[in-house]
């Protein structure tokens, strides 16, 4: 994780546009849906979403330590809610984060979700 000092001088904030044009760039990276809900997908598993009219950013992490430390980093940035209590996620404020910090953040994230099998197909329900 990146470290406190290298990013509190930088100016805060990242456009929905810059942060879906940056996941999108990733490697394997689609929109789809996960949860019945709008996504972005690696290799057909939940990666990332938008929520709360699209000024956060939901991303899943390797592990709720990695989200303690982003917590650390950045409180005004990082947060979460009871129910990603238990669950590897971290929400984003996109107009807090530094956008070195968040490209630094979605990008190891990235990297984790990318290195995990390919989702197994589901089978279409029958009518």
């Amino acid at each position: 994780m990146a470290s406190r000092r290298s990013h509190a001088a930088e100016r805060r904030g990242v456009t929905v546009a810059d942060a879906r044009r940056f996941v999108l760039d990733l490697g394997n990276v689609v929109e789809g849906r996960a949860y019945n809900l709008p996504a972005f997908l690696v290799n057909g598993r939940f990666f990332a979403r938008f929520r709360d009219d699209d000024t956060v950013l939901v991303l899943e992490l390797s592990s709720t330590d990695d989200r303690d430390v982003l917590m650390q980093i950045d409180p005004e940035a990082f947060f979460y809610t009871d129910h990603y209590r238990n669950y590897p996620a971290v929400l984003i404020r996109l107009s807090k984060v530094a956008p070195s910090l968040f490209e630094d953040v979605v990008r190891k994230a990235w990297q984790y979700a990318a290195a995990r099998p390919p989702a197994k197909p589901r089978s279409k329900p029958r009518r």
